[in-house]
């Protein structure tokens, strides 16, 4: 399923807030001061669903001059943007600014809407119309769909709504395949609960038990529990809008514009390497050593400009550039941001992070504009990512990759992780790497296989990994096989129901009538504990007419994990194999060995069933079979 964030943009009082909440039910004014004025202070969050499972969350960002900062907080995770323009008033200073802003983020994809359309008659609205079409020109905005709706009437809503599904479901989403960040936008405490944390995770995935750390601060935490959309979640996506529970830290420990990032994947410093541009409509000239508030995620920083080629940068204009920060800043090259004029405050500009641990350059320096245009284009790195992708799945370590380029470990060493942060190539095995172009070969191959097992399968939970690996990796190590799908699965694409795999979205849908041979059959398995009738006395149960129904349902269940299938003819419910599993566990902790007639006294059982489990132990190499005795398993 994607996961992406639509932004609203536009100047105040133009009918934001009241547009989310005709498409989403959902009023995004949460504070009390801004029932009380009209405007939208903080940020505000929704989320939008359709029928057919697609869903984005909207980002309602404040429009008021005085509210800019977190206008941008909440720009710097969004996908697809809504620039708002009411009817009545059209394009004004801050939808200027709000667009610039987009454009320097990087922002490509969105729609113009005109608000307040029942306050002005139709001639009034195509004027509008044409007047924004001429404003977005030269902007991401350019050609874009321009359309009209009033949030009070209705008029319009239900075809925007459908507008904007096309537009997501043709999104590119966020990479999944970094390590996770989350800039930090709220902070609070939850009584039971300890500090959470909220924001738009932008990069990577995040799971329930992971251990988080702080930047720039550097504490780290656990996380404790998650939430998206107020839901409890054992894992988060990049593109999804995230309350994180950090156990451990107390709620002055953390403060908007931190970010809660994977260990050591993102550098700290008070430096930063930068393609700046001075908007086109800037009315400000960039001096060098000029003053300039800078925003970054989350986060605003006071930043020196050293201008690394000339002196001045006029409108329109764009150089290389040091930022110095007096306080220590957490960036990742390819990160956007945006200046603002140091006093009076208005936005100038902005760019993109190059290189976020630099060395301080003299102005000048050749060499160093030299490594910044390399850096800009990428071509640096295309070498080592195009000999990694030529191993396939051959998992190359550093020294079989430096040994293919000519160069030392050391060197290698440093563009590697840079590629891995950047999502180019990949981690897949403990200092072996993968193309991040060969995963998405594999992805495709991967879908194919499962989208064909779930129509010719429709009650099968999934796939089974024995038949995974043999399709997809005939020739390939089980280690790999295994690190290349747990990598699919912590992307959200696939999913592990007990020894099977399936497409994420995929669910087992059941009629009104194999619903009710399921629960009969899982009241017989569960009633009957260990001592369960065969396959063969089972069927007599059931109407003749209803045999071949219930064999599929009965394999539904032991796909799924609910029933576990001992043998061709023993079946038992997951807890009275729970039950045997950790009698095993604890046989062992205290045993060499194990006989059968050990194991039926432990259990207490017949020797037909003791026998059934331990065979099935004896295949899934929980146990190793010795003559007569069993010892522990490699998977136990």
């Amino acid at each position: 399923m994607k996961h992406v964030i639509i932004g609203t943009a536009g100047h105040v009082d133009h009918g934001k807030t009241l547009l989310v909440k005709a498409l989403t039910g959902i009023d995004t004014d949460r504070l009390q001061e801004e029932k009380k004025r009209g405007i939208t202070i903080e940020l505000g969050f929704a989320h939008l669903d359709w029928e057919d499972g697609t869903q984005a969350g909207i980002v309602d960002v404040p429009g008021h001059e005085k509210f800019i900062k977190n206008m941008l907080a909440g720009a710097g995770g969004i996908d697809l943007a809504m620039l708002v323009v009411a009817a009545d008033e059209g394009f004004m200073p801050q939808t200027v600014e709000h667009l610039g802003i987009l454009t320097l983020l990087g922002i490509r994809e969105g729609l113009v809407v005109i608000t307040k359309t029942d306050m002005v008659d139709p001639e009034w609205v195509e004027m509008i119309r044409e007047d924004v079409r001429e404003q977005v020109k030269g902007t991401f905005l350019e050609n874009k769909p321009v359309m009209a709706v009033s949030a009070y009437t209705g008029e319009g809503i239900p075809e925007l709504r459908e507008h904007l599904k096309k537009l997501v479901q043709q999104t590119e989403e966020k990479s999944l395949r970094v390590p996770f960040r989350l800039p930090v936008d709220r902070v609070f405490s939850v009584e039971g609960f300890g500090t959470v944390v909220t924001g738009t995770l932008i990069e990577g995935s995040m799971s329930e038990d992971e251990i988080a750390q702080l930047v720039p601060s550097g504490l780290t935490a656990k996380i404790r529990n998650l939430q998206v959309h107020g839901k409890d979640v054992t894992t988060a996506y990049a593109g999804q809008r995230v309350a994180v529970n950090l156990a451990g830290l107390k709620k002055t420990d953390i403060q908007r514009g931190d970010a809660v990032v994977k260990p050591g994947t993102v550098h700290v410093g008070q430096m930063l390497d930068v393609r700046l541009q001075n908007l086109k409509g800037s009315q400000r000239v960039i001096l060098n050593n000029s003053q300039v508030h800078f925003y970054h995620g989350s986060s605003v920083l006071l930043a020196k400009v050293v201008l690394l080629d000339r002196d001045r940068l006029e409108p329109g204009e764009s150089c290389y550039a040091q930022m110095r920060f007096t306080q220590d800043i957490a960036a990742k090259s390819g990160d956007r941001f945006v200046i603002r004029f140091y006093s009076p405050l208005e936005t100038i500009g902005g760019g993109v992070v190059l290189d976020d641990a630099p060395v301080r350059h003299r102005r000048g320096d050749r060499t160093a504009l030299e490594a910044l245009k390399i850096k800009e284009s990428g071509s640096g790195g295309q070498k080592v990512i195009q000999a990694v992708a030529e191993e396939g799945l051959g998992l190359p370590g550093c020294a079989r990759l430096a040994q293919r380029l000519a160069t030392e470990e050391e060197a290698l060493r440093p563009e590697l992780e840079r590629l891995v942060s950047r999502g180019e190539v990949l981690e897949i095995l403990p200092g072996r790497y993968l193309a991040s172009a060969v995963l998405d070969r594999q992805w495709e191959s991967c879908k194919k296989l499962l989208e064909g097992y779930h129509a010719q399968n429709p009650l099968h939970a999934g796939i089974r990994l024995a038949e995974v690996r043999q399709k997809l990796f005939p020739k390939t190590d089980i280690t790999v096989a295994d690190g290349i799908l747990r990598e699919l699965e912590a992307e959200g694409k696939i999913k592990r129901v007990a020894d099977r795999y399936a497409l994420q979205e995929f669910e087992v849908r059941l009629t009104k009538r194999q619903t009710a041979l399921r629960d009969r059959l899982l009241k017989i398995y569960r009633e009957a504990g260990l001592d369960v009738p065969s396959l063969d006395e089972l069927w007599p149960m059931f109407q003749p007419k209803e045999k071949d129904e219930c064999r599929q349902v009965l394999e539904s269940l032991v796909s799924g994990g609910q029933l576990v299938m001992l043998s061709p003819q023993i079946v038992v419910d997951r807890a009275v194999y729970e039950r045997l599993y950790q009698a095993l566990k604890d046989w062992f902790a205290e045993h060499e060995t194990l006989t059968l007639a050990e194991y039926r006294d432990v259990m207490n059982t017949s020797r037909k069933y003791a026998l059934a489990a331990l065979e099935y132990f004896d295949r899934n190499k929980l146990t190793k079979k010795e003559g007569d005795l069993r010892r522990p398993g490699a998977e136990l």
